[in-house]
């Protein structure tokens, strides 16, 4: 699917003659590029199935979110209506030194998941947690050090570095 979207977005960058329209597409493409990068790689048939039975619903892929800083935390928003009212065990986190992955189960029928992987720098997995705030989750990373962040991921610096 994201293959097929770089693809049209390639195809409309070559067609798109105002410089406005083609910076948004390029930066539409540096996205598409960048989650292609990110994504794990495919499961196992019979693996994937059997994560979904107990699921229910079907999987949305979180791409909107927002993200701010401190001293010690990176903090990332992720705005989801009614989140607030699910039983606190739907919301989960996985924190590794590098990345995290935030799965949201039955949220109006649906399932929901973000994955952050080679974030730009360790974070401590321990100190690391998840608040649940009205229509948003806060996901906060505790910094291995105290050192301001440029960006999340590495492939973010690189991206920014190329232009």
């Amino acid at each position: 699917q994201l293959q097929k979207d770089l693809e049209e977005v390639k195809e409309l960058l070559t067609k798109a003659t105002r410089k406005r329209l083609r910076d948004v597409l390029m930066t539409e493409k540096h996205k598409l590029e960048l989650e292609i990068k990110n994504q794990p790689p495919p499961k196992p048939k019979d693996a994937a199935e059997e994560e979904k039975s107990p699921l229910g619903g079907y999987t949305v892929k979180i791409n909107n979110y927002g993200w701010d800083q401190s001293d010690k935390f990176i903090k990332i928003y992720i705005s989801l209506n009614g989140v607030q009212k699910l039983p606190a065990e739907n919301v989960q986190v996985n924190f590794t030194e590098r990345s995290f992955d935030l799965l949201v189960k039955n949220l109006n029928g649906k399932n929901y998941t973000m994955t952050f992987n080679n974030l730009l720098k360790p974070i401590s997995a321990e100190g690391s947690s998840r608040k649940i705030k009205t229509d948003m989750v806060l996901v906060m990373c505790r910094k291995k050090w105290e050192e301001k962040w440029e960006c999340l991921t590495q492939v973010e610096k690189e991206s920014k570095e190329k232009e």
